[in-house]
């Protein structure tokens, strides 16, 4: 399909092609769906709401529930506040949720419609006790992972609470845009730790819920609207990825006086070092046998794969958070990033990028933020690769180019198992390691000639 891509490459300031992103409201639904008894809301048309939740069902394989304004041409005139109040009525009134969390779209936000007024408006028209929560969402800037950011910042702003004086022990988690895998992989290691936490958004349990034999709207996951609102007592903040979780750590810090570091996505061995030792230095916790196990079984697979990595070069790309992660766990296998991209906007991307490949001592590579997968492929065709590293809409390039492709990040549409297998954590670095390198032996075993298959590899 990609097999024509031109391989000059001339600037492009206003047209994307095949891009490396998705929309607001769909990391906003994502970050809604890691509430407790939760139901997201889609403020805008009908075809909006069906989109966002196809796409996350495709990725999740599990059905996504989220209602919609459902606007008209009416609305898209007169604006939406007749469509937003009379649904929420339905909705606590037919589906009964604990708490519904909107996002805007591109239509409401043209319109200019003030959700946070017409929500303070028909409060005293619901239930008692039920809450009601939004965020602003505009498809046409950022991507999903700023949306994300949004929501959880929205957490934050509505529902956390500041009740005592003194703080407590718990620690903050804020996990950023990764798999329910993640966070459950996330919470059991700092469950080894000994350390209370709070957790939010928390998607396992939701997104990757069991098949019982009859159907719950709201699965036992997720993080309770009461645990958020301690969140504002706790000692610390662990916000993991600048671009997805940041902002709802400085909205805690601003709001309720609770410190907060940001730490990479713990994808390596570096970052999950970190993670552990960030959470260690509050607490005054020790590091239990079982995660040092972990951690030297990851170091001997890392010794064990060396030789099969040297001199590979990789094409990455993906949200920003979880690039920037997997870029720093490349270099510690010996991996050499050739081409680093995301679709993400911002420039913050680019030096963090930047300040690993130079601790590296890697010169040539090509990063850029708020760019598309032709500029990846351009690149590949001037400066081709060993492998690609990224989602599935890189299999068109895998494929015209004949590179194999390791899928790692948001949208995986054509493999099963990424809800289930974390690739956080030393657990997770060894399932990576064995994904890469199974990628690389398999290519060459298929083109290989008949001298140089070996059993042994």
């Amino acid at each position: 399909m990609l097999d024509y891509t031109p391989k000059e490459m001339k600037q492009r300031s206003a047209l994307v092609v095949n891009p490396a992103k998705t929309c607001q409201p769909i990391g906003a639904m994502y970050a809604a769906l890691g509430i407790h008894n939760c139901l997201p809301h889609s403020h805008g048309s009908q075809g909006c709401c069906s989109y966002h939740r196809m796409h996350l069902t495709r990725h999740f394989r599990d059905p996504i529930v989220a209602s919609t304004s459902s606007f008209t041409e009416g609305s898209c005139v007169f604006g939406g506040k007749s469509n937003l109040s009379k649904g929420l009525e339905y909705i606590f009134k037919i589906y009964n949720p604990e708490i519904v969390a909107i996002n805007s779209t591109c239509l409401s936000e043209t319109i200019g419609d003030d959700i946070g007024e017409i929500i303070k408006d028909t409060m005293p028209k619901l239930p008692a006790g039920k809450i009601v929560i939004h965020a602003n969402t505009p498809s046409y800037s950022g991507s999903h992972i700023t949306g994300f950011a949004n929501m959880t910042k929205a957490m934050v702003t509505y529902l956390a609470e500041c009740t005592n004086e003194s703080k407590n022990s718990t620690v903050n988690v804020i996990p950023g845009f990764v798999e329910p895998s993640d966070m459950k992989e996330i919470k059991r290691i700092i469950d080894l730790l000994g350390v209370k936490y709070i957790m939010f958004p928390d998607t396992s349990g939701v997104v990757n819920a069991p098949m019982t034999g009859r159907y719950d709207m709201y699965p036992s996951g997720g993080t309770k609207v009461n645990d958020i609102k301690k969140s504002g007592d706790s000692q610390i903040t662990v916000a993991l990825g600048r671009f997805s979780s940041r902002d709802a750590a400085y909205e805690l810090e601003k709001k309720c006086d609770v410190p907060s570091i940001v730490r990479k996505i713990p994808i390596g061995i570096k970052a999950a070092d970190e993670l552990i030792m960030s959470v260690l230095e509050y607490t005054g916790a020790s590091v239990p046998r079982a995660l040092e196990t972990e951690r030297g079984q990851l170091v001997d697979l890392m010794i064990d794969v060396h030789n099969h990595y040297h001199g590979k070069n990789v094409a990455l790309f993906g949200d920003p958070d979880t690039v920037i992660a997997m870029t720093e766990f490349l270099v510690s296998l010996g991996i050499v990033p050739k081409h680093i991209l995301t679709g993400t906007p911002g420039k913050a991307f680019e030096e963090e990028i930047g300040e690993i490949l130079k601790q590296a001592e890697i010169t040539d590579a090509n990063v850029a933020s708020g760019s598309d997968l032709m500029k990846l492929h351009q690149w590949i065709k001037n400066e081709p690769v060993d492998m690609i590293i990224g989602n599935t809409y890189g299999k068109y390039i895998a494929r015209a180019e004949n590179i194999p492709l390791v899928r790692v990040g948001f949208p995986i549409l054509d493999r099963v198992g990424h809800s289930y297998f974390p690739t956080v954590g030393y657990v997770g670095a060894i399932r990576l390691i064995e994904k890469i390198s199974s990628a690389f032996l398999e290519k060459y075993d298929r083109e290989c000639s008949e001298e140089d298959f070996e059993l042994v590899m």
